[in-house]
Order: structure tokens, then C-alpha cells, then sequence
């Protein structure tokens, strides 16, 4: 019998705990039009997700999915809307290029042939260079698009928050004037930096402030693991009692990526017709830390004292301890509060830590158990 736990990439409907009422919301939001703002921590499975919300629409609905993390820049954008706005629409080679010559006159499209020989487009970037108009012309072809072929676009921007990160701000200012009166047509934007995206939507002084809803995805309640992850090991003629869940949930904090890998590797230790004991439990999180140990000792030895004692506390606290009080920073012998700061600062850049109700978090759970053991053996 295949593992029913699912980890790691794009999952199927079948490997999501609950999310049904955030299916239902985005459903919503992509069939009336609207533009959404999706964050969340990464591996918190909102890809998977929205990909999934994607296959429920109507049949008049045609998704358009772009990964913007592969992308550097403004020309970088422009190529790979214009690839995704291409291929979701047509899929033989002469369609391709006819979309291409009518909708992104100045850009050039290369086509080539993947190994199982169906066609594919590129844009090259070099007139992109020399055309600022480039842009308004893929992000007003979704509209024309629509209005053409009578149907509804849902396009979806993944890791939307690399557009902070181009030289130049353009995209920001532009989209917003281009999409916000668009009809037949709805944005999905996703972000994995929660901070960055929250920033874009609620400063005032950005650009697209308001510019759609914003929509925290978060881990999910117990409550609802217990049952999911319960009746998955019974399936398999295993048993897991109630508190067990209970306690692996305390150690994932209900993260999607880290309960389900933890439930993976109990499983496999856990022979049919027997059941999962508290030793299993904690030999499965001593075989994925070790797993991840050399990797972790290198990340630890990569940062300054300060740095390591912020995450340690930040471990060993409950969740929205005070960093920068002055019990935490006696606690972890860190000097000064302003010392806390710059160690924040330097974790968020670094993108191991998010912020969370007022407080902080590790994102690699793993990596907080390892830190927690790592000092009970110094």
C-alpha cells in the first residue's frame, strides 16, 4: 500500500486536510472577477490549492497560471506572462503563433518542441528592451482576450512578492492602472514573504494598496488533522490514538508540509494490524532531523551569536513571546534589545523567521525541533 501521506510539490485533492472553506472562498473570488492576495508561510500548500480551485471552474473559465520566481526582472516578466497567457489557450504550433502575432505584436516568439514532442513558446527579450509598451501589452491581453472569446481568465501570479525584488518598480505602478477596471477577468495574486505581501496591500503608500482582498492562509486546527490523519492510518490497518495526533501536531504547529512528512515517516514505522506508539513518534523526528543535520549545522554555523541565541529563544518560547522584552533578551543573554533587532532583521532577510501576531516564528519547523535538541545536548 502507497504512504497516504503527501509532502513536497503539488498535491492532489485527495492529500488536503480540510481547506474547504478556503476552496470555497477562492472559488468566489475567481468565478465574480475579483482580485485576491493569497500569503502565506512557503509549503503551506497554497499552490497546490489554488491549482486545485483552478479545476473547478466553470467550463467558460480558462485558467493561466505564471511562477513569477523564475523571473529577475521587468523583461523576465513580460516573456513569461506572455508564454502562460500563449499556452493556455492554444496547443498546436500554428495557433501558438497566430495568438502570438495578434496579441503580442512587440514581442517575438520562438517556438520550439519539448522531448515528447508537443510545441512550445518562448518570448525573446530583446525588443523588450527597446519597448516599454511591452508590458501594458501582456497585461492588458488577458481583458482582450476574454472579450474576444467570449469566456472568463483567471490568471494567477505565483510568488508575486519577486516583483519587490527587479530594479526597477515599474510592474508596480503599472499593473494596478491596467487591471483594476479589467472585466471577465479575475487575479489570483500568491506570496510566500507574508510581510512583503502585506506591505504591497495595506501601506498606504504602495501602489497597489487595497488593490484586492488580502487572504492569510494559515496552518491548520487540530481539530481538524485528527480526524484526516486518524482515519488514514485506518486504512491502512494501522491505529493512532487522539493524543498522539495531538502531540505531532504541537510539534508541527498544524504546518500542512511538516505534518504530513512527520505522518509519512511514523507510517512507514508503523507495521499493518499494529499500533503507533509515542517511541515511534519520537524515532520518526530523530530520523528526519538527522536526515536534515548536516544541512542545519551548516545554516548554524553560518550565523553570528546573536543570531543563533534569537533563534534558540525563539524555540524554546511559546508562540508570540516578546523578543524584544526585557526577560527574553536576559534569558538568551542577547545585550540589548536594539542587539534582538538586528539579529531580526538579519533572520528575515535571510527568510528563516516570519513575523506572526506581534511575535516571530521559525518557517522550518524541522529546524526548530533540531535547535531545541541541538542545546539539550550542549
Amino acid at each position: 500500500m502507497l504512504n497516504p501521506f503527501r509532502y513536497g510539490g503539488v498535491v492532489d485533492q485527495n492529500a488536503f486536510c480540510n481547506r474547504k472553506q478556503e476552496l470555497r472562498d477562492l472559488h468566489r473570488s475567481m468565478t465574480q472577477d475579483e482580485r485576491m492576495f493569497v500569503y502565506s508561510e512557503r509549503r503551506m500548500g497554497k499552490t497546490s490549492l489554488v491549482r486545485l480551485a483552478l479545476t473547478q471552474l466553470p467550463e467558460d473559465y480558462i485558467p493561466v497560471y505564471i511562477d513569477l520566481w523564475p523571473t529577475d526582472g521587468d523583461e523576465s516578466f513580460v516573456a513569461t506572462t506572455a508564454k502562460a497567457l500563449t499556452e493556455a489557450f492554444e496547443t498546436s504550433a500554428d495557433r501558438m503563433l497566430q495568438h502570438a502575432g495578434a496579441f503580442f505584436k512587440r514581442l517575438i516568439p520562438v517556438l520550439t518542441v519539448d522531448e515528447e514532442g508537443h510545441p512550445q513558446i518562448r518570448f525573446e527579450s530583446q525588443r523588450v528592451k527597446e519597448d516599454v509598451k511591452s508590458l501594458d501589452e501582456v497585461l492588458v491581453a488577458p481583458e482582450r482576450i476574454a472579450h474576444q472569446r467570449g469566456c472568463h481568465v483567471v490568471v494567477v501570479f505565483d510568488e508575486f512578492q519577486r516583483i519587490l525584488e527587479y530594479p526597477r518598480d515599474r510592474i508596480v505602478r503599472t499593473l494596478r492602472s491596467i487591471i483594476q477596471n479589467q472585466t471577465n477577468v479575475s487575479y489570483i495574486f500568491l506570496g510566500s514573504r507574508k510581510h512583503l505581501i502585506q506591505q504591497m496591500v495595506l501601506d498606504t503608500a504602495s501602489p497597489l494598496y487595497r488593490a484586492g482582498a488580502h487572504y492569510p492562509l494559515g496552518p491548520i486546527p487540530t481539530t481538524e488533522w485528527i480526524p484526516f490523519i486518524r482515519e488514514r492510518f485506518e486504512q491502512s490497518h494501522k491505529h493512532i490514538d487522539d493524543p498522539l495526533v495531538r502531540d505531532l501536531c504541537e510539534h508541527t504547529d498544524g504546518h500542512p508540509f511538516y505534518t504530513q512528512h512527520l505522518c509519512h515517516a511514523i507510517w512507514e514505522r508503523c507495521e499493518p494490524n499494529c499500533k503507533v506508539e509515542k517511541a515511534m513518534v519520537e524515532s520518526a523526528i530523530d530520523l528526519l532531523l538527522d536526515r536534515e543535520s548536516y544541512a542545519y549545522s551548516a545554516l548554524w554555523e553560518s550565523l553570528t551569536a546573536a543570531q543563533r541565541r534569537t533563534l534558540l529563544g525563539l524555540a524554546s518560547e511559546p508562540a508570540g513571546a516578546q523578543v524584544f522584552g526585557a526577560e527574553f533578551v536576559q534569558s538568551y543573554r542577547l545585550q540589548s534589545a536594539s542587539t534582538v533587532q538586528s539579529a531580526i532583521r538579519a533572520l528575515l532577510d535571510r527568510d528563516l523567521i516570519d513575523r506572526e501576531n506581534g511575535s516571530f516564528l521559525i518557517l522550518d519547523r524541522f529546524f526548530g525541533l533540531w535547535i531545541r535538541r541541538t542545546s539539550r545536548q550542549d
